[in-house]
């Protein structure tokens, strides 16, 4: 059974605040991030945190794929990982993005996110890593981020009216 299979079952994890990882660079960690990268690779998604696969820990991976990015600011992005996160605001405006979920299969929603975003964690080497993200990458980051708290992309949206199945969305030409 795939990772992203059990994460479909549902499991308390994804609604309660994850646990600090304690050590970046233990082995269970690595292994950890290859099957998450391995299960969001094959999900074709951009992002994947450690609690959508019943594992209570503050990481997530992400990725930003040539067809979502913006260029300039927004470059496509290789996979990579960040553990115990912190995001912290650039300034105050937001913008309505289209939003899946792996582990909410099938439907899509506009969710209200800051543009812009600071980034700062630890890579898989147990590194500081920072940064300034906007476009799709912001987004991601943001989603992934939520899952660490426990939140949802429908417990973010404005207007329940905005969401909807992935067919249904497509015909409109909406991207997500």
């Amino acid at each position: 059974m795939t990772l992203l299979k059990i994460a479909r079952m549902g499991h308390p994890v994804l609604l309660r605040r994850a646990d600090e990882v304690a050590d970046p660079t233990a082995p269970d960690i690595a292994r950890l991030i290859d099957d998450m990268i391995e299960t969001m690779e094959d999900a074709r998604g951009a992002g994947l945190a450690a609690p959508q696969v019943h594992v209570s820990l503050r990481l997530f991976v992400y990725r930003v794929p040539a067809e979502r990015s913006a260029g300039g600011d927004d470059p496509p992005r290789e996979t990579s990982v960040l553990i115990n996160p912190v995001l912290s605001l650039v300034d105050d405006e937001m913008a309505l993005r289209p939003e899946g979920c792996l582990s909410i299969p099938g439907l899509r929603g506009m969710v209200p996110r800051h543009v812009r975003i600071a980034y700062s964690g630890l890579d898989r080497a147990g590194q500081a890593v920072q940064g300034v993200a906007s476009g799709f990458l912001a987004n991601v980051l943001q989603h992934e981020y939520d899952h660490l708290d426990g939140i949802l992309y429908p417990m973010r949206m404005t207007d329940l009216g905005q969401m909807g199945f992935d067919e249904e969305i497509g015909r409109y030409g909406v991207r997500t």
